[in-house]
Formats: C-alpha cells, structure tokens, sequence
C-alpha cells in the first residue's frame, strides 16, 4: 500500500507474529506485496453484473443506428462537415449532419481498442481493454468541501495541485482527471493551461483535462511535449487524454468542443467522447432511451474523430445523467444513475470499444453516511459491469457541484472493496479446500487461525482498508473513539505536508517557468519548493 498510516498512539508498528497478538498480524498485512499478488489492483476483469439482457443489446444498437441515419445532428463546424461528409455521411437541407449505418459500422469496425493510457510513470499504464476496470477522479466542481467547519468555498488552482498529489499516493484511484475549475482565475485561457499543469505536476498518473476553445490546445501541447522531451515522445506515450464533450444533448455539435476536439487529434491526444445528458432535461426519462441517445451521440463523435484521423485512440463516454424528476436536479447518486451507468458499460462491450462513464457522484453535501452508500452502490456495480474507466469515483459531491479532499482519502478505502467485488471468487482444488477442512476437523485444533492456508492466502485473498475501523468496541473506546472522518482529515494533513511529486525534475519546471513565465499562476511555495 503506498499510503501507510501510522497507529492511532502514533507509534509505528515494529512487532512481529512470534511477539504475538492482533497488532503484529495488522503488521504483516501492512507490508507491501508484488502487483500479481495482491488481492485488487488496477485492471481487475468485471463483467458479472449486466443490467441489459443479450437481446436488449441488440434492440439498443438498432435504434441507435436508426438515430443516426434519420435525426442526425445539428450545428456543425465547416470543418466537421467537411469530415464527415468525406467520409461518407450526409449534409442535408435542413441542415442536419446524417450517418448511414454502412458508415458507422465501419467505423466501429476499424476504431482503436485494446490501447493504453499511459502516465508519466509506467508503472501506471492502463491497458484499456475487454472488461478490465479502472477507478479515477473527474468533474468540474466549483466548490472544495470543508469538512471541518461544514462549509462549501470556491475551489482554487492550489486545490486542484492537491488533490493530485493525494491522488498520486493512493492505490485505488488509478487514474486523475481534473475534478475542479480554478475559480481563482477567471480568464478561461490561463485556467485551461493552469489546470493542465497542476495536474501533470501533481501526479504521474494518467491526467485527463478540458479546454474551452481550441486556441487554448496549442500552449497545453508545447507544455506536454517538453515535459515528455519532445513531440515524438508524447505521442508515444501519450500521458493526458481530453475530456471533449463535443455534443450538446440532444443530438447537436458542441461547437469550440469540436474546434477542441480537431485540435487534440492533431496533436496527438486521446479523446474521452463525452455525451452527458441528463434524462428527463436532456435526454429521455425512460432509461432505456437514456442509453439510447448518449450510444448515438457517442459514435457520432466516434465517426467524426476516425474520418480526421483513422485509428486514432478515443474512450467511448457514454455519460447519461439522472434528474430528480420532482425538481429536475440531478441525481448522481441515485440507482438509476447506477443502471444508466451499468448499461453503457455493456453497449461499450458489446462493440468491443474501450468505455468510460460515470459513478460515485453523491448527493451528498459531506462524507457522510448517504455519501457512503451512494458512492458503494454506483461505483460497485460500475466494477461489477466491467467499464474499462470509472469516472467521478472518488472525492465528488452535491451530484459534481462540490469536491472534497478528504473523501479522497474515505473513497480509497471504499474503491478497495468495489476492486475486490470486480475480482470475485477464484475457484481452483485448493481454493476449495477439502484436504484443509480435513486436516482441520480430523487431525488440528477445530479452527482455522493458525492454518498454514490462513496465513498465506490472508494477505492475497482479502483487501484490507487503510483507515477504515474494524477495532472491537472495547479497542475503538480505548483508542479514543476514532470516527472516519477524523482519520481522514489527519492523513490529509499529513500528506498535503509531506507529499510532494518529483517526477517532473525541478530544473525542467525552471525551464517551464521561464518559457512560460506569468502564464504559470502555481506559485513555488505551493508545491514545496
């Protein structure tokens, strides 16, 4: 585990087995193991969960196709028709853009897959492929949640940094994609760029970012590029990705997004194709309908990235939001958004493209009991569903109006369960365990503590949260009470004092401020140096 916590005394844990007790086995559970041992880990297989039926799949992918070749979309750039119409789909009088099924399926056919997200440190690559889930952060909240005195405050270019740097220390969240605007600075060029550094300085994750207009592409892209040691090498190893919503539901080109869109594919950025309606506002209220449109809008975008650039990487992000429909406010945390959000997952699948959508996005205010378990139900059976990419995960309240540090921390501890969820149960000869349970009833003391398959299989078969409180109540009263959030308020504090990414050399963040000069607004002293 990366994160390590010190004991709740604040002694570290120097025990052993042979000196016995329940704190010497906590001992031997906090040291470290290899990848391929451990109970969860980036990229587990999901599928179990599938909240469409085989045939639901196909009536789905008929009604998207016909969409596409009868509505079409509205509002696209001249260089979008241009594309497009090259490509083989229509311009028409009413001035819709319309898509044959000939094209789209082709289109599918021919699209990127089984690619990989990479960080800025191998050893965080993510094989976008089949089934296999991944947990990260995203949004544009405005607020940053102060737990401590209950409050909501507009979020800052510094928060941002970081929550990237917890991010980047923290086992579940495998990758960050940008979770707050800076508030603090109003000009939108200097806050996409801004925002872009932040991140890529605070974590050597996997980064997803934004930008407003597509003249706002170019300086991000010459940041990149040095940070990488040039161009050849960033488009290699790609290590930012765009989040585009390049659509305005229902149907309609978003038109700086596609400037945007244009631009990244040019410079050799992986798209997030992100379709966010909101059912019953923009979207159907029926959830299958929901589903219906943001597969539709989705590889409209698909169509459009592959006519500029033929296999170049994109995320399938079908992102159907729920509203309250009481009030129309969206609900993020609600089941609905955890069945919208299962069932794209599987459209993603069913034409083997790399998925990305949303869970964990609580209506919560604070870190709070509702918050648990809105964020345990949307992001479990996101897992269970096998989406390649789980966004929102983590640290998202008032459904993506406000982000919260500490739930970094709490939403670790529960991604760790939702892994172990997604990996299920291995069933082998010895997992089944008939010559143990033998041994035990026939020949050993009549339980299983001591048994040498216990002490093995502890550590790789079970997942152990970091703060999480598992003491007894007479442990728990003698430790003074412990509560979660406190726990996590501390470990923030500490790590925010301590933690401070290197991976990218000092002396290059010289060369960048000097390039760059005023346009970097994070000042030195908030990164620790």
């Amino acid at each position: 585990m990366t994160v390590v916590l010190e004991q709740q005394d604040g002694a570290p844990e120097k025990t052993t087995r042979r000196s016995g007790g329940r704190e010497a086995r906590r001992a031997m559970r906090a040291a470290p193991l290899a990848d391929d041992i451990r109970p969860i880990r980036a990229g587990l297989e999901g599928g179990t969960y599938k909240a469409l039926a085989d045939n639901d799949l196909e009536r789905v992918h008929e009604a998207v196709l016909t969409l596409l070749e009868t509505v079409g979309f509205a509002n696209a750039i001249p260089s979008c028709i241009e594309a497009l119409t090259r490509s083989g789909a229509s311009h028409d009088a009413d001035g819709r853009i319309r898509f044959p099924r000939a094209l789209v399926l082709e289109t599918i056919k021919n699209a990127a897959r089984n690619f990989t997200l990479h960080g800025q440190d191998p050893k965080h690559d993510m094989l976008i492929q089949g089934k296999r889930v991944h947990y990260g952060t995203a949004g544009a909240a405005v607020h940053l949640v102060d737990v401590e005195n209950r409050e909501y405050r507009e979020s800052t270019l510094q928060d941002i940094y970081d929550a990237a740097r917890i991010v980047d220390g923290l086992d579940n969240i495998h990758f960050f994609q940008r979770p707050m605007v800076p508030r603090d600075i109003p000009d939108p060029a200097e806050m996409d760029f801004n925002t872009l550094y932040a991140c890529v300085m605070g974590t050597s994750k996997h980064v997803g970012t934004s930008f407003t207009v597509r003249e706002n592409v170019a300086p991000a892209l010459e940041l990149l590029y040095a940070i990488a040691g040039g161009e050849e090498n960033f488009r290699a190893r790609p290590f930012v990705s765009n989040s585009n919503c390049f659509v305005v539901p229902p149907m309609k080109f978003a038109e700086d997004a596609c400037g945007v869109l244009e631009a990244c594919v040019e410079g050799g950025i992986p798209i997030l194709l992100l379709s966010a309606g909101q059912a019953g506002a923009t979207a159907p209220a029926a959830i299958a309908g929901a589903v219906v449109q943001a597969v539709a809008e989705v590889l409209a975008g698909l169509v459009y990235v592959n006519a500029i650039a033929p296999g170049h990487p994109c995320i399938f992000g079908t992102w159907p939001f729920v509203s309250d429909l009481r009030t129309g406010a969206m609900s993020g945390g609600s089941a609905e958004q955890a069945l919208l959000t299962a069932a794209c997952a599987q459209m993603a699948q069913f034409y083997d493209l790399p998925g990305g959508s949303a869970a964990g996005m609580a209506d919560s205010k604070l870190p709070d009991i509702q918050s648990g378990y809105e964020k345990g139900i949307t992001n479990v059976m996101a897992g269970l569903s096998g989406l390649n990419l789980v966004y929102e995960s983590a640290g998202m309240h008032a459904s993506l109006l406000g982000f919260c540090l500490e739930s970094l921390i709490i939403d670790n501890d529960m991604l760790g369960h939702c892994q172990r969820c997604v990996r299920g149960i291995e069933v082998t000869d010895a997992a089944l365990s008939i010559d143990t349970i033998a041994e035990v009833c026939m020949q050993g003391p009549g339980h299983y503590l001591g048994n040498e398959q216990t002490l093995r299989l502890m550590q790789t078969e079970y997942f152990y949260p970091a703060i999480g409180d598992r003491f007894s109540p007479k442990e728990w009263n003698e430790k003074g009470k412990p509560d979660i959030l406190s726990r996590a308020i501390a470990e923030k504090k500490r790590i925010l004092a301590e933690r401070f990414p290197s991976h990218v050399p000092k002396a290059m963040d010289d060369r960048l401020r000097l390039r760059f000069g005023d346009l970097i607004k994070l000042p030195r002293g908030g990164m620790g140096h």
